[in-house]
């Protein structure tokens, strides 16, 4: 097994010092070169070809954030693990778009980060275990975003006619249900099918479930 090459990005002479010392002793690491700033990170790549580069987030000039994106773009093969000093919602998501495939705290303990490096070395994806949760967090709130958005051009009323659709009830059933005239109601689905985009009740049904429509109704 080839020793995996590690360009080191820090603006501070003495973590990067720091770092050196501390891959170097792993037999299948090799420390080919460092940079204190961005751009001498992105001329050092294409120079020393590494195959990780431990980047810190927060540079003078380039942000880590613009280093990786670069890298990425450019430089598939490269993987890029982000080095911080704080656990900033911001910077990680950052991170993540611009496509780190490690996102590490710099208190993480040695054996931790040379198990990051080996990781994104094999192509896994790593995220500091105190991050994790956010993560998630996050993703849960984009998604319950992206189910909010599905209904936005429909009015409560329109909502609530749209959920008794999706439980099977005929237009009468539903004018007896909400107070409303027949023909109101038909109106309603006309518009709610248009609105969505869909051909039929069925696919209204279809499209209200996938989307969770039960978690948006007022009362």
């Amino acid at each position: 097994m080839s020793r995996q090459r590690i360009i080191i990005v820090d603006d501070h002479e003495i973590v990067r010092l720091g770092l050196r010392t501390l891959l170097e002793r792993h037999p299948d690491f090799e420390v080919v070169a460092e940079a204190g700033n961005g751009r001498e990170a992105l001329e050092k790549i294409p120079v020393f070809n590494p195959d990780v580069v431990v980047l810190d987030i927060r540079l003078p000039g380039m942000s880590g954030v613009e280093v990786c994106q670069t890298i990425t773009d450019n430089y598939p093969d490269t993987k890029v693990i982000m080095l911080t000093s704080y656990a900033e919602d911001e910077m990680l998501f950052a991170a993540i778009r611009a496509g780190a495939a490690g996102y590490v705290l710099k208190q993480i303990g040695g054996d931790d980060l040379v198990g990051a490096i080996e990781a994104v070395g094999r192509g896994e994806a790593l995220l500091d275990p105190s991050l994790t949760q956010r993560v998630f967090e996050e993703v849960r709130k984009a998604q319950r975003e992206e189910e909010a958005s599905a209904f936005a051009e429909l009015t409560n009323q329109e909502m609530q006619v749209l959920q008794l659709v999706s439980e099977g009830k005929t237009n009468r059933e539903i004018a007896e249900a909400l107070y409303l005239g027949e023909g109101t109601v038909r109106n309603y689905v006309s518009n709610i099918l248009g609105k969505l985009g869909v051909a039929n009740r069925a696919e209204a049904a279809a499209y209200a479930v996938q989307h969770n429509l039960k978690d948006y109704l007022t009362s």
